[in-house]
């Protein structure tokens, strides 16, 4: 039997932060927000511009990665010797990435789409 203390799921002497009852809660209360003010803007027309709307929203769902990330995948610069903290700057290139296609693509299909007058003049 080996002499390091090990626990039933294996996990030995880890010492990561698996966070607090707090901390869960504030998390909470920040996504809850962080989706209420998006859903808000959008049900009440708060933004005439579209593009404009676009962009606030995109930034409100970045915000909320960056919590979740931080909150409930207890991201750091301290834990794990820094891989987590690669691992969040992997993440933020993916999401722009995303984003901007994303955009992108919506963009060109809105413009290049066939307007409707003349598809029922076919």
């Amino acid at each position: 039997m080996p002499t390091h203390a090990r626990d039933d799921h294996g996990h030995g002497d880890d010492h990561a932060s698996h966070g607090t009852r707090k901390s869960y809660l504030k998390g909470f209360f920040l996504s809850v927000i962080l989706t209420a003010i998006p859903f808000w803007a959008v049900m009440t027309g708060a933004f005439k511009d579209p593009s404009t709307a676009a962009l606030v929203i995109m930034l409100f769902a970045v915000i909320q990665i960056v919590v979740h990330m931080i909150y409930f995948l207890h991201m750091n610069g301290k834990s794990e010797n820094g891989w987590t903290m690669m691992a969040l700057i992997f993440t933020i290139i993916l999401v722009v990435i995303t984003l901007s296609g994303s955009i992108w693509v919506m963009y060109h299909l809105n413009t290049n789409m066939m307007p409707m007058q003349a598809a029922v003049d076919m």
